[in-house]
């Protein structure tokens, strides 16, 4: 296993991210699905200056992008552009694609539950059989119910695996979120066993690990039970403290306005959280490294 960070969650330069990263002990990188924003020549140089490995990509699902939409064409798009983030992975020599098939923020359907089950169905199967070819496994990622009404635990994500009869299709585990939805967090982890094929980093918060009350090396010791050898990938969204003990929120956030695309900047206010300071935002990812570099090593 080895430790990984993704980059949504501080928009900022893909050196600052890297720069840091390093410093403090990771050694791959889960790029934001933005295909627009990482040019494969550019960013492959900053990777090797900074001796960082693409571990892959995730999908952005903001907008107009729903595998589940009612609107045909919304499905058509969605699945070029999950095919766009599938071609920055394998450029970047990647290994996985995490993907959530919904819109996050999404929580009631538009049409009849079987019907955006086909749909979803017929969508990642077109994906996964698009990223064989290319030599990536897509994840599949089970959100908390505050964030979509679809795949919310791993049942139903190994239900859809099942269906869809891809090799390369697996799920990937944040127990942030099933932390939330499984009665037992370690039972649903080994649940997943060879279909694991990412994993996320952050506590039941969302901190960093360490910060809250997840038992990380019981989580670790279950990794290794079922031969997970992948990223561990850190992607904790803190809530913000908008009360006055935090200064209305100016402990953790960079002050307004924020120079931020307004797609990327919804997405990050639908996680109820900001464009976060770069001291607060680099404290994060060093308690992770200092929770879980010890239980990798």
């Amino acid at each position: 296993m080895h430790l990984s960070t993704h980059t949504w969650m501080r928009p900022e330069p893909l050196e600052s991210t890297l720069k840091r990263a390093s410093s403090l002990g990771y050694t791959s990188i889960e790029l934001a699905g933005k295909p627009s924003r990482y040019f494969v020549g550019d960013t492959k140089a900053l990777l090797e200056k900074y001796k960082i490995s693409c571990w892959g990509s995730v999908t952005i699902m903001y907008g107009p992008r729903d595998l589940a939409a009612a609107d045909p064409a919304q499905r058509k798009a969605t699945i070029a552009y999950t095919k766009s983030v599938v071609d920055l992975s394998a450029g970047l020599g990647g290994e996985i694609v995490t993907l959530v098939p919904c819109t996050v923020g999404k929580l009631h359907p538009t049409a009849s539950p079987q019907r955006k089950w086909e749909w979803v169905v017929h969508g990642v199967r077109e994906v996964a059989l698009f990223a064989a070819e290319k030599g990536i496994r897509i994840a599949l990622e089970p959100l908390n119910r505050f964030e979509t009404y679809l795949i919310t635990n791993i049942s139903q994500a190994l239900q859809l695996i099942e269906e869809v009869k891809a090799p390369n299709l697996g799920v990937a585990f944040d127990p942030f979120h099933m932390n939330i939805e499984e009665p037992d967090l370690i039972a649903a982890l080994r649940r997943c066993g060879d279909k694991l094929f990412d994993f996320h980093l952050g506590d039941n918060n969302p901190l960093a690990p360490g910060d809250g009350i997840l038992d990380w090396p019981l989580i670790i010791q279950t990794l290794r039970e079922i031969g997970y050898t992948g990223g561990l990938a850190y992607e904790a969204m803190p809530p913000i403290d908008r009360t006055p003990r935090n200064a209305f929120g100016a402990k953790q956030m960079e002050p307004e306005p924020w120079d931020v695309d307004e797609g990327t900047l919804q997405f990050i206010k639908d996680h109820s959280s900001g464009v976060l300071k770069e001291g607060y935002y680099t404290s994060l990812l060093a308690r992770s490294a200092e929770t879980i570099l010890p239980l990798i090593k």
